[in-house]
């Protein structure tokens, strides 16, 4: 069994050491969402769903600013050996508001400022900064 959220999310981490400008993942409702929320939120300049039925894989095109990714680094914490779970008021900001931690709720993926305003909390997927 793999993770497919620790493998889109280390990739993106990865890519953004090396330098590149985008990379592909294979297609998931979870991991488009996800992708969906880091482009929201100013990590990945886009993501967009490529190939047909069986063969579905989604390209991401990094985001940098001045020569530099946007992504300086990621942190799971909820993983599929030990689930987290925090309800609206247990959720913090990441590094002082510089960071944003995602998470699963009923209303969908959502970012930490999202989950807190709208009162809902759910699982705490993982952090980037």
């Amino acid at each position: 069994m793999t993770d497919s959220i620790s493998n889109f999310i280390i990739q993106i981490q990865n890519a953004s050491f090396v330098g590149k400008a985008s990379i592909t993942v294979p297609y998931s409702n979870l991991i488009a969402s996800i992708a969906e929320l880091l482009v929201k939120k100013g990590y990945v300049k886009s993501a967009t769903k490529k190939g047909k039925k069986v063969q579905k894989f989604l390209e991401v095109e990094l985001l940098t600013i001045d020569g530099r990714s946007r992504v300086s680094g990621v942190q799971r914490l909820s993983k599929p050996s030990k689930r987290l779970y925090r309800g609206h008021s247990e959720i913090y900001p990441v590094k002082q508001g510089y960071g944003t931690l995602v998470v699963s709720t009923p209303k969908g993926i959502l970012s930490d400022d999202e989950a807190r305003k709208e009162k809902v909390g759910g699982e705490i997927l993982f952090t980037i900064w």
